[in-house]
């Protein structure tokens, strides 16, 4: 797994973005006090669910994977 040149930013975005397109669908309601780690994978789950990103391999399923898989689908974004 390459590391993205800007991974972090993107990641906040990713979570931002997720956040709205799940709130959007009227299927979750993400709390102030939700972590970080339980947001990205709640948006993983929910993209993958919709077909919006490619699962991985549960094998290889980490939060260090969920975060770059969502960095790189939030660098597609506009």
């Amino acid at each position: 797994m390459k590391k993205l040149k800007n991974e972090k930013e993107l990641v906040k975005k990713a979570i931002a973005e997720g956040m709205k397109y799940g709130e959007a669908r009227g299927v979750v309601e993400f709390e102030p006090t939700d972590s970080a780690a339980l947001k990205i994978e709640y948006i993983y789950r929910l993209l993958v669910h919709d077909k919006v990103i490619q699962a991985i391999p549960h094998d290889q399923l980490s939060q260090q994977s969920m975060r770059h898989r969502l960095a790189i689908w939030a660098s597609k974004l506009k």
